[in-house]
């Protein structure tokens, strides 16, 4: 099994569609008519969560013009976030076989499959011709992808000259190992995760500019104690990231929530635009 498969493996699920439209029955969603905010508690797979997806499309600026690439899309909560609050086009690619079924099933039953569509790919070898796209997002994906010069230079092929590019990934700030298992790998043979300095410099490299670059960390933390305490108070919602994660969820999510605290990793947030 190589890389691709076995990353496509860690966050298939088997009966993921389901599992959601339960949990969203279960929270008294009509789920023949739902929102894209509906979705938020499972669909935004990042640190930062619905609230940070929020912020990486303000700092993007992105428009109704815009047709927009979300490289490693998963079961689409940005995209559909995108073209919810700012009209866009958005074309989706992930790995994982499931999470496009899903994600295109889900954006159907939220209204926005006219401007919202996933495909199965990999982020190295994307079916696009050059420069297709006005503008495109990474969010939480590198972790996963050893090759980042690659990546880079696969996205800057795909997009137009001036297009802006936001990159939303957990950076490593401190040489200490990671515990596992964590959200997006269960052992160290499927996690990449690099120094800000090194994607600044493959970015660069690849032919980008680097115009803002942000440290999330505190911005994730609070979040993330508003929402235990939450949990403590009036228990854990019926849709959660524990229908992605499984069992494991308390490892994963403990894990990666104690590595932030310590300062070992950080979600780091850069906006750079195509030369």
């Amino acid at each position: 099994m190589d890389m691709e498969q076995q990353v496509a493996r860690h966050y298939s699920h088997g009966s993921l569609e389901r599992a959601i439209l339960d949990a969203l029955s279960a929270s008294g969603k009509d789920i023949e008519h739902l929102a894209a905010s509906d979705l938020s508690g499972a669909d935004e797979f990042h640190l930062g969560w619905w609230a940070e997806t929020e912020e990486l499309a303000h700092e993007l600026g992105f428009s109704r013009d815009t047709h927009m690439l979300d490289i490693g899309s998963g079961i689409g909560g940005p995209a559909r976030h995108f073209a919810e609050t700012l009209g866009c086009r958005v074309t989706g690619i992930d790995l994982t076989g499931e999470f496009v079924e899903v994600a295109n099933a889900l954006t159907r039953r939220c209204g926005l499959a006219d401007r919202v569509a996933f495909e199965q790919a990999s982020a190295l070898d994307m079916p696009f011709d050059d420069a297709t796209f006005d503008g495109a997002i990474l969010v939480h994906v590198g972790m996963n992808i050893a090759d980042k010069a690659k990546l880079f230079k696969e996205a800057r092929r795909v997009l137009k000259p001036g297009a802006r590019f936001g990159v939303y990934d957990i950076m490593l700030m401190e040489d200490d190992a990671l515990p596992y298992p964590m959200p997006w790998a269960a052992t160290p043979e499927t996690s990449f995760v690099e120094p800000v300095d090194t994607y600044r410099s493959l970015l660069t490299a690849a032919g980008f500019t680097v115009e803002k670059e942000r440290n999330r960390r505190d911005f994730a933390l609070k979040l993330g104690r508003e929402m235990r305490e939450n949990a403590a108070m009036h228990g854990a919602p019926p849709l959660g990231l524990h229908i992605l994660m499984g069992p494991a969820t308390p490892e994963r999510l403990g894990n990666v929530m104690r590595t932030l605290e310590r300062g070992t990793i950080a979600p780091i947030e850069v906006i750079v635009r195509a030369e």
